[in-house]
């Protein structure tokens, strides 16, 4: 089982996603020619972005790193990045077998209509692996690992159906489409306290600065391209690269800014013509009452203005906040690519404004290197036993560091869960499945009655 999943996930969502889409689109009654049209828009866009973020990272990493070096910014949590968190995720027990389990609890879901959510995001389901294994190596129990994965999942695909109606609102052409990703939905509830806070400070509740509202009160200087140049030679700066190497570090980072937009674009492209035959064939089948969405990648959306303006704005900020920090050890490097996924359910909380979006991400952030920092210790014992079952150097500590990362294990989902299966041990298990269990039903009871509304 394990070498079957492996293979699968070895294979990658840019090609295993041309493939899901043909066969899905061929079931919904599309022309093979069009499924294969449309999956193959899907894997595209994938291939582009992993070439994007590839640029991104070889070229701020080199530079932030010479900026650690420089300024001696040194602590004692490395941060290994997303990688090496799947790496870890996969190589257990837990991960073995999170794939199967999840998609069995998803169907159950589905049959006792307690989310409306098909979950196809495969290659993201290593987040609920993550959570299990690191509970599953601090505890030494199986039972509380694949607990708190299940646990993790179930309040991913009800924070994905509450969260679904304002997603689709938002973003264009998203309609059927949900995104049950637990570090993006874990960020919600900072997202609604925070907005709420801001909603009660003066001058706050009247300022609304989207995108296109910086382009028009900035001029040129607000545009993300222009914005991304000006982060990359202010950094090259701090890093003391020669002009060519400055400029060309600016001239990248303008260029990741500007192709991530017009790569996301494919997505939708391909994602239309299903998201069309599945709405047909739930409404001819199953009535218009029911509706399904179908559980997508962030990745979709991360090329909307106000995520891509707010998270290279917050990437020189959240850089010098954790060496300041009391308390924190954890110097986010590796994992700053992955910030544009913080930000795809709070945009339709927070209606875009950059400023509230930005106020939301830095809170979310500073709490987030206290939850790598608090989690190190599991998360390194959970590396250096995958690494000694494995020898993957991908997962390889350096000496005298614990190891962390930023995505997922930053999340509030991940950290909560965490200390109530492991730290509260049995007591913290049964408030933690009364609360899923609670929630299914409310979740329950609100599709009921939407069903029963539309009749």
């Amino acid at each position: 089982m394990d070498e079957v999943f492996s293979y699968i996930i070895g294979l990658g969502a840019s090609v295993m996603m041309p493939i899901i889409f043909t066969i899905l689109g061929i079931a919904l009654g599309i022309k093979p020619g069009k499924a294969l049209h449309a999956g193959l828009y899907v894997g595209v866009g994938f291939v582009g972005l992993s070439v994007v973020t590839a640029l991104l990272t070889s070229s701020l990493g080199p530079a932030l790193s010479k900026v650690v070096e420089i300024y001696n910014l040194k602590l004692s949590v490395f941060d290994m990045g997303w990688p090496a968190a799947a790496s870890v995720a996969y190589n257990t027990a837990v991960g073995a077998f999170v794939i199967p389990v999840c998609v069995g609890v998803n169907i159950l879901m589905l049959l006792t209509k307690t989310t409306r959510t098909v979950n196809i995001d495969l290659w993201n389901y290593w987040h609920y692996a993550f959570i299990g294994a690191v509970v599953y190596f601090a505890s030494g129990s199986l039972f509380y690992g694949f607990f708190a994965a299940v646990v993790c999942f179930i309040i991913t695909l009800v924070m994905a159906d509450v969260t679904a109606p304002s997603f689709q609102k938002f973003y264009d052409k998203m309609d059927g489409i949900s995104i049950p990703q637990p570090f993006c939905q874990g960020f919600v509830p900072f997202a609604v306290v925070i907005n709420k806070l801001l909603d009660k400070i003066p001058g706050f509740n009247k300022l609304d600065i989207d995108a296109q509202g910086l382009k028009n009160k900035f001029g040129i200087l607000g545009e993300p391209l222009v914005l991304g140049v000006i982060v990359g030679l202010s950094i090259g700066a701090l890093a003391r690269y020669e002009l060519p190497a400055l400029l060309g570090l600016g001239v990248k980072m303008g260029a990741v800014m500007e192709l991530i937009p017009r790569i996301t674009r494919l997505f939708i492209d391909g994602l239309m013509p299903i998201s069309d035959a599945t709405k047909q064939m739930i409404a001819k089948r199953f009535g218009k009452d029911v509706k399904l969405n179908i559980g997508m990648s962030p990745a979709l959306v991360i090329g909307h203005p106000t995520t891509l303006v707010v998270s290279l704005l917050l990437i020189p900020v959240v850089l010098f906040i954790s060496v300041v920090l009391p308390g924190n050890e954890f110097l986010p490097l590796a994992s700053l690519a992955g910030m544009f996924y913080l930000f795809p359910v709070v945009l339709p909380i927070t209606k875009g404004n950059v400023v509230r979006t930005f106020c939301v991400g830095l809170v979310a952030l500073v709490a987030g290197l206290y939850f790598v920092t608090n989690l190190a210790a599991p998360f390194t014992m959970a590396t250096k036993d995958v690494y000694a079952a494995t020898g993957d150097s991908a997962v390889l500590i350096p000496e005298g560091f614990q190891g962390g990362a930023l995505d997922f294990a930053s999340s509030l989902m991940s950290w909560t869960i965490y200390h109530l299966t492991h730290s509260l041990g049995l007591i913290g298990s049964i408030v933690l499945g009364a609360f899923t269990l609670l929630i299914m039903w409310f979740n329950r009871k609100k599709i009921i009655n939407s069903q029963s509304n539309n009749k």
